[in-house]
């Protein structure tokens, strides 16, 4: 759902933007798309297909007049843990009100940002493992 479902919607809208050379697609994602997290494999590879959508999805329709946004929360504050079965045990990164997420997503289409990451400090983890991957995986194996 997490993928299919925005992926279905996209390709509904997208023809229309197009003909109208206008409009502006925001994806949410998660920062378990970026770097993956014990205990939610295939949450995470979900959402990392969808920022790859994302980036594909912004070259595409750059010429045609529409945006592209990835928004990459951190946890929110959701019945998403309830739901699943297994509440959100970890001290850090502590849940955000859901309405910082759209604040967020507010203020990247206004600014017509191509990707933000809520809170920003959340980009870090995406940063090492790019730019020292055997530190990084370090960290994740023992912090997960």
């Amino acid at each position: 759902v997490d993928l299919l479902a925005a992926m279905r919607l996209v390709r509904m809208v997208v023809p229309r933007m197009e003909a109208e050379r206008r409009g502006h697609i925001v994806l949410i994602g998660s920062v378990a798309g970026t770097v993956g997290v014990r205990g939610e494999a295939v949450y995470s590879a979900a959402k990392a297909a969808l920022g790859v959508f994302a980036d594909a999805l912004r070259h595409e329709l750059s010429r045609a007049g529409v945006r592209v946004t990835h928004v990459v929360p951190g946890v929110v504050d959701t019945p998403f843990f309830a739901r699943r079965g297994a509440p959100y045990t970890r001290r850090l990164p502590r849940p955000l009100p859901p309405e910082r997420i759209a604040d967020a997503v507010w203020d990247a289409v206004e600014r017509g940002r191509d990707e933000v990451y809520v809170p920003a400090w959340m980009r870090l983890p995406a940063v090492v493992r790019a730019l020292a991957p055997r530190l990084y995986h370090r960290l994740a194996t023992r912090f997960g």
